[in-house]
């Protein structure tokens, strides 16, 4: 691709190209944009090189004539990078005259090449710094048979109809508005509806696996997160500060130093213990611009966050407790498939080294006595303890980062947290962080791909819709829908002068899990005919008879219709 481009135009400098999970990327500076009729041009070249069967032929040479012959070629990227490779000497790749750096190894020739396609356009800083240029990124994709580039043409396709942001304006969830700022969401009534539902289940499954609920400032004096090491730790991630009466003040980046506060305002026993705080905090991280996505990647979002406070014996079982908990709510929402990861220590940390070895060692055993197998995140962990990650498959098997559970030795010191314990003195408490749908914006962008916009009925936002055929049965059906509302179901009426074809439609293209329609067989026998949204007619049921199955349906989080 990049010796396409380079012919095409060839005043493009050369930054960096390198193959990813799903193809590949070249990122080029260039005084224009690319265009989609460029890549088309680019990709009737490449099939040319293809053609030409040119062998890749890798060459060594120093370091200094490397850089000799990018600054020849105007190739300045190139330069650059070679400067701060410390090897004295590098290895370039040719084919048909095209030179690049390349540590390979490649295919044999050009023509190995049988089935690709370039698939995007998009805006790269150099280097991922916002301070540098940016660049222009071409994504591409290859694969050894055209077979496996269709299955995978159609595998994003499917992503691009599954698109969060795409369904959120259709089915009328959420927006981001310019004139309110980039990464901040507006909930609209249909999305706000099924946070609701998930925030009352969330708030009755932690009353019962015994948690405290919390409510906590959004903003706190920037002292405290000097004491907590977020100000050390986290600062390029915090909003600049805002100064009250003289004070300075920070919007919260996390809820941890006000659950300690919570905690320190009484003298704790070890009879006490252990302490589980929850909350559903909304914190504010600064993202970049460029990073922002929709619900995936936000400015402001809601953690369903909790803090465990225990004793070191405790450990073990509270870790374990919060892995049943977790894999729990997320069999709840469809996730039945995940992988686990154990994150160790990062290079900037703080604590001691042995405090950092318990507590990878009492995550580790917990991951073992539960029976999940796992994988070593080296250097991946929060600089205040290790923790476990899981990151749930989507339908399209993609995996999404969620849960996550860290221990903390760190923070206790900082903050001084004691206990009496049963010798009458005191001790340090262990905390354990932990969130099981992570941030609640993320969450719901997840759900949405994941099924589609076609919630489960328990989370539906309209979980019934009542339609009539003509207006003489407007009664019947605003008799249904009251009847079905007194229950607890949201249900929605249309009863306009519209032919049932439309209405039927209308709800489907809007997801609605059960639309009952109402003639005269219907008003004459006082019974309903439902139809899935799938389009399966059942029934029909007596009003009651209805009630009863779609109760226990939701009742059960069922998640087929």
């Amino acid at each position: 691709m990049a010796h396409a481009v380079k012919e095409l135009f060839p005043d493009a400098k050369l930054a960096i190209g390198p193959a990813i999970d799903e193809g590949f990327y070249y990122d080029f500076d260039i005084d224009r944009a690319f265009t989609p009729e460029d890549l088309s041009s680019i990709e009737k070249k490449m099939s040319e090189v293809i053609k030409q069967d040119n062998p890749f032929v890798r060459k060594i040479v120093s370091k200094e004539n490397a850089i000799e012959l990018f600054k020849k070629k105007g190739e300045d990227y190139k330069v650059e990078l070679l400067e701060e490779i410390t090897d004295e000497e590098v290895s370039l790749y040719e084919e048909g005259g095209f030179v690049d750096l390349c540590r390979g190894p490649h295919i044999g020739s050009t023509g190995q090449v049988s089935a690709f396609k370039l698939l995007s356009i998009a805006g790269a800083y150099w280097r991922g710094n916002e301070k540098n240029k940016m660049l222009q990124r071409i994504y591409g994709t290859a694969f050894t048979e055209e077979k496996d580039l269709k299955k995978y043409l159609d595998y994003l396709e499917e992503v691009k109809k599954r698109d969060h942001r795409r369904l959120g304006k259709e089915l009328d969830l959420f927006s981001i508005g310019e004139e309110i700022g980039a990464g901040l969401i507006i909930w609209h009534p249909n999305g706000a509806l099924i946070r609701r539902v998930i925030e009352d289940f969330w708030l009755n499954e932690h009353y019962k696996a015994g948690y405290k609920i919390l409510y906590t400032p959004h903003i706190a004096k920037l002292n405290l997160w000097q004491k907590s090491g977020h100000l050390d730790f986290y600062r390029e991630n915090m909003y600049s500060p805002m100064e009250i009466e003289g004070i300075d003040y920070e919007l919260r980046p996390m809820n941890c130093p006000f659950h300690i506060h919570v905690y320190k305002t009484s003298l704790r026993s070890y009879k006490n213990l252990p302490i589980r705080y929850a909350e559903l905090g909304t914190v504010y991280r600064y993202e970049r611009s460029g990073v922002l996505h929709g619900l995936l990647r936000v400015r402001g979002f809601t953690q369903d966050d909790a803090h465990i406070f225990c004793r070191e014996d405790q450990i073990e079982d509270e870790i374990l407790r919060v892995l049943d908990f977790t894999l729990f709510i997320l069999r709840i929402f469809g996730f039945e498939h995940y992988d686990v990861y154990l994150s160790t220590r990062p290079e900037k940390y703080v604590g001691s080294l042995e405090n950092w070895e318990r507590s990878t060692n009492a995550l580790k055993r917990a991951l073992e006595l539960k029976g999940l197998s796992y994988e070593i995140d080296i250097g991946e962990g929060v600089f205040y303890g290790p923790k476990i990650d899981i990151k749930v498959k989507d339908s399209l098997n993609r995996p999404w980062q969620c849960s996550t559970i860290q221990v903390d030795f760190n923070n206790p010191e900082r903050f001084d947290m004691t206990y009496k314990g049963s010798d009458g003195k005191e001790h340090r408490p262990i905390m354990i962080h932990r969130a099981l749908m992570g941030s609640l914006e993320r969450f719901f962008g997840i759900l949405i791909e994941h099924y589609a916009g076609a919630f489960p009925l328990w989370l539906a936002p309209v979980q019934v819709e009542v339609l009539t055929i003509a207006e003489r049965h407007a009664d019947y059906a605003i008799a249904l829908s009251e009847k079905l509302r007194s229950e607890g179901i949201r249900t929605e009426l249309n009863i306009d002068n519209e032919k049932i074809g439309y209405k039927i439609r209308s709800a489907t293209v809007r997801k609605v899990p059960f639309l009952i329609i109402t003639g005269d067989k219907e008003v004459s026998e006082k019974k309903v005919t439902v139809r899935k949204r799938s389009g399966e007619n059942i029934g029909p049921f007596t009003i009651d008879e209805f009630i009863e199955t779609i109760k226990n349906k939701i009742s059960n989080k069922s998640l087929k219709i």
